[in-house]
């Protein structure tokens, strides 16, 4: 739980954010729907470990989320970023996506400043956590959908917003295009998916 939070982050956005794509939908209970891609961004690199069936990239971006209509402010559901994942040729292919930040868990820390002695109760063993996914594509050419982060929402709006979140694909020969989802699911059952366009991780 401290890893997922620590990765995923509440925001209301900057003067610099820019819309990328949307999604409106009206649910069985009168309810408008809508999920958003903000700022988003994959910046594909060289390999670490200079394989050229090997895809390495970073991503970064927001997605926000908006209900509206008769029992808005009750809604409860999961927002989940992800990807669709295109090859032309593969030999079991994997893809591995990890998102990790520096964290640091302080425990019982009185905050007067006659007390405050945070170093006296760190408890975290680990400064780096994060959070994983890997999914054996199988054998190309194909699309696969992958689902990278899920997280539980509550209330009329919210957003999730991931930086520099790393992913690779190994064993894929020719070239990958990723195409970045953000999905809106009601604990109905309803759901609403937007896709951005395809980036290129030759």
């Amino acid at each position: 739980l401290v890893a997922a939070l620590a990765g995923l982050f509440a925001g209301t956005g900057t003067a610099s954010a820019e819309l990328d794509n949307q999604m409106s939908l009206v649910d069985g209970g009168g309810r408008t729907m809508t999920i958003q891609q903000w700022d988003t961004f994959l910046d594909g690199v060289f390999p670490l470990d200079r394989n050229r069936l090997t895809r390495e990239w970073f991503h970064s971006g927001k997605a926000r989320y908006s209900v509206v209509g008769p029992g808005a402010d009750d809604f409860a559901g999961t927002l989940e970023l992800g990807y669709q994942v295109g090859f032309p040729w593969s030999l079991g292919v994997g893809i591995n996506f990890s998102y990790t930040t520096p964290n640091i868990l302080l425990d019982d820390v009185s905050l007067s400043p006659l007390a405050f002695d945070p170093l006296g109760s760190i408890i975290t063993p680990n400064l780096f956590p994060g959070v994983s996914i890997s999914s054996d594509l199988g054998n190309g050419p194909g699309i696969q959908e992958v689902a990278t982060f899920s997280v539980d929402v509550e209330g009329p709006e919210g957003s999730v917003a991931v930086a520099n979140a790393h992913g690779t694909v190994t064993g894929a020969a020719g070239g990958v295009l990723l195409r970045p989802f953000a999905r809106l699911i009601a604990k109905t059952g309803d759901s609403v998916t937007t896709y951005g366009e395809p980036w290129n991780m030759n």
